[in-house]
């Protein structure tokens, strides 16, 4: 019996001494339920709209709230409210935390910074109170702006998970809307949220009164990327060859903090070889990392293999560069890159392009089937190399065929691969009352007719420029990477084809090969 009572005592009084001996004790305990979000003023944000570049209208759009904050009157004689609350939607590295502090530093007024994540603990009912205390500081400091990042973290959608109705973080967010019911609109306070996510938020959030206004933050276009990279370089030594606009033109779909990163790399491989200024070799070098990766010079291949490889990549680029539909080939390498890369072929786009027809998805399965096809004819066999090839094939023909209606069988219908409950994907299965058994087996066979017309026109391709086929490898085999003019100087001589082509397509093709 005495153990009974004691033993949970003795572990209750040890808590007690690790908690008091703890750097700051008590205050621990007291402090738990504070606001841990950080305040920051002008000077110290250091931010303006001057330092974004590459999201205007994003600009634009917030350039009302600063005019409330720095002349509130201005709205008010005239009975406007100005949003409560603005959701800031966008892709990681878009810039929409920095975009918030860009406007409480252009409006110089105090700027509250947290975490969704902070708000949350073990501890039932810390969330809540972090809460109330940060919307209490928040008023004292009015006008402000209040910046939550990652807001997906505290205002998923309720009713989701097995503690639905219970947990802390539901609690949590009950009270974050009882607050923002709570202050009025004219207040002075500005509640900003950042979020990549917004599909799994809860509606009572994105509904009039709470977040009114709703930005989207999309990746930045081609001058876009020109203007980004101008404010990145303002501060590393470039060399006169530099072009901003070729660097641009190389980096579709890069957002801002994958182009701070590009010039970052290109300024530190420019120091390792004591250059005095940054090349546009060394911009080459910070591409190739960020798109696949870091050379792995330890990797070292045998021969079967580096001829496998060579005559893979061969094919890639050839299949690219008779294409009409086919942005041209930047470079070829067979030089192992990043975790399993063995070689790559990147393309690079003219123009930004939106929106593609079915001539040119249908030339890029073409291109991503061009080494498997390559191959077989240089070996009469393959290998695991073209595993990514036909996985992206077959991913791109079951698009093509179940969601933009470019098969005649299945016609304009259109099946998700995976139904989405409350955020959470789940598995498409056939015969799920979403797809029946009959069809499920057209979308295969479908599927397979445009893999297998696919590697049809490949084959007809690769063998009608065999010699073009085998020069490109042998090339590969000697230098290993080759660039655009020595492809089509490759190309040229035996199929006097030139380079006759209509780049349209709008995401950089990198095709890398990688081992099983």
């Amino acid at each position: 019996m005495l153990a009974t009572w004691l033993l949970p005592m003795i572990v209750l009084v040890l808590a007690w001494n690790f908690m008091m001996r703890r750097p700051g004790g008590m205050r621990d305990l007291s402090g738990m339920g504070k606001s841990q979000a950080r305040v920051y003023v002008q000077q110290e944000t250091g931010i303006t709209f001057g330092d974004i570049a590459g999201i205007d209208e994003a600009k634009a759009e917030l350039q009302q709230i600063v005019a409330f904050l720095r002349s509130p009157d201005r709205y008010q004689r005239l009975g406007g409210k100005i949003p409560k609350g603005v959701l800031v939607v966008g892709a990681p590295g878009t810039g929409k935390t920095l975009l918030a502090r860009a406007v409480a530093g252009e409006a110089a007024v105090p700027f509250f910074s947290i975490s969704g994540s902070a708000f949350v603990e073990m501890f039932v009912g810390v969330g809540a109170a972090r809460v109330r205390d940060l919307f209490e500081q928040a008023q004292q400091k009015a006008p402000c702006i209040v910046f939550i990042d990652e807001l997906d973290a505290l205002g998923k959608a309720r009713g989701v998970g097995l503690m639905a109705g219970n947990d802390e973080r539901e609690q949590t967010l009950n009270q974050l809307l009882v607050e923002m019911d709570g202050f009025q609109a004219n207040s002075g306070v500005i509640i900003m949220a950042a979020t990549n996510r917004p599909e799994i938020l809860d509606p009572a959030l994105l509904r009039p009164g709470r977040f009114d206004r709703h930005i989207a933050i999309d990746r930045p276009d081609l001058t876009g990327r020109k203007q980004i990279l101008a404010v990145h370089t303002k501060r590393v030594k470039l060399a006169p060859e530099v072009d901003l606009a070729e660097l641009a033109q190389r980096t579709p779909g890069f957002v801002g903090a994958n182009l701070a990163n590009v010039v970052n790399e290109a300024a530190l491989h420019a120091a390792e070889l004591g250059k005095p200024a940054i090349a546009m070799a060394d911009f080459d070098e910070a591409i190739d990392r960020a798109l696949t990766g870091m050379e792995r010079k330890s990797r070292v291949m045998n021969e079967q293999e580096k001829r496998t490889i060579a005559y893979h990549e061969a094919g890639h680029a050839l299949v690219a560069q008779s294409r009409v539909h086919c942005d041209p080939v930047k470079k070829v390498s067979i030089i192992p890159r990043g975790i399993a890369a063995l070689g790559y072929t990147q393309q690079v786009p003219t123009e930004d392009r939106y929106v593609l027809r079915r001539s040119e998805l249908l030339d890029r399965l073409d291109v991503l089937l061009g080494g498997r096809v390559a191959e077989e004819i240089a070996f009469g066999d393959v290998s695991t190399g073209a595993q990514n090839d036909l996985e992206r094939a077959t991913a791109l023909a079951r698009h093509m065929v179940m969601q933009y209606g470019m098969s005649d069988r299945i016609g304009l219908m259109t099946l998700d691969d995976a139904v989405s409950q409350g955020g959470v994907p789940a598995v498409w299965t056939p015969g799920d009352g979403h797809c029946s058994e009959h069809t499920a087996q057209l979308i295969d066979e479908e599927v397979r007719a445009l893999l297998e017309d696919a590697h049809a026109r490949v084959a007809a391709t690769l063998g009608e420029h065999r010699d073009a086929l085998e020069r490109i490898a042998r090339s590969l085999l000697q230098h290993e990477s080759i660039d655009h003019d020595r492809l089509m100087a490759l190309i040229t001589p035996a199929d006097d084809t030139g380079d006759a082509r209509r780049p349209t397509q709008a995401d950089t093709e990198t095709t890398t090969d990688a081992p099983v």
